[in-house]
């Protein structure tokens, strides 16, 4: 990748002169910033940032940024992450039955609009093998029951491992991931086929078209152990009406979920989210 960057995203408690401070740490290092935002949250009193830099004629070898910035970080609380713009992310998808979701990240992915290798599909049935072999991606069904839930998320999580993944993608896998298997690998992005906090959990169609609803939607949201309730990265909506059945709803609703999840994915892969207890900041 031409002109590599270096992004931090920081949250800490909000005090004067901390853009100063953040800026200045670039600047004194010979570093040109080429993107800066910023947002105060008054009610929680934080303070949260995104900064992009060129790396070309930054004077601190990549290696040691991570250690000369928490110097600064440090004395002022904060949280930071640090990321770099030629790293290419591994992912694995995730699915059941449903292919909408999983052909338009692959088509993305394809054609370049994602800076990331999928490298693994995971399903909890096998019937889209042949998607995968087409693409010439891993697929690895691993059935699900409750009794043996916690043996075959073990499964799962030693596949991570071994594929070195950092983010897993729930495109329509219709499951709910344990506790335990969030808390040993926490970047997992759902997309949940409604405007949440609206009809969480199943079949939100059929209750949608049972409301009588004007509009449906669908939510992208990193997963938490509450189902379907953890921090919101991108929402959309499309109204409907009175004529349109549930088979309507579900159609016009896979639009909006292939759309939704690929610009989740997207600012995602971009460091333009910071999750700060139940809610992000999505950088523009």
């Amino acid at each position: 990748m031409p002109n590599p960057t270096a992004t931090l995203l920081i949250s800490c408690p909000d005090q004067k002169g901390l853009v100063a401070k953040f800026a200045n740490f670039i600047y004194s290092n010979g570093g040109n910033i080429i993107h800066a935002d910023q947002h105060t949250d008054f009610s929680a009193g934080l303070f949260l940032t995104r900064i992009e830099w060129q790396l070309e004629g930054f004077n601190l070898p990549r290696e040691i940024i991570g250690a000369a910035f928490n110097a600064i970080a440090q004395p002022l609380q904060a949280s930071w992450q640090l990321r770099f713009s030629d790293d290419t992310p591994r992912m694995a998808i995730w699915v059941s039955k449903q292919d909408h979701c999983l052909f338009d990240l692959i088509w993305r992915q394809r054609a370049g609009e994602f800076h990331a290798e999928i490298s693994l599909i995971i399903s909890n049935h096998p019937d889209l093998a042949e998607v995968a072999q087409q693409f010439n991606i891993d697929y690895h069904y691993i059935s699900i029951t409750k009794d043996t839930k916690l043996e075959q998320e073990s499964k799962q999580l030693k596949l991570l491992q071994n594929y070195r993944i950092d983010l897993v993608i729930l495109a329509k896998y219709m499951q709910v991931l344990s506790s335990d298997f969030l808390s040993q690998f926490p970047k997992i992005i759902n997309i949940h086929h409604s405007f949440l906090p609206a009809f969480p959990g199943a079949n939100p169609y059929h209750r949608a078209c049972d409301r009588g609803v004007k509009i449906i939607g669908a939510t992208a949201h990193y997963a938490t152990a509450d189902l379907d309730e953890g921090p919101i990265i991108e929402q959309d909506v499309v109204r409907v009406s009175h004529r349109d059945n549930v088979d309507d709803l579900i159609r016009k609703g896979k639009d909006l979920e292939r759309v939704v999840l690929a610009r989740a994915v997207r600012l995602h892969l971009q460091n333009r989210v910071l999750v700060y207890g139940n809610r992000t900041v999505v950088f523009g």
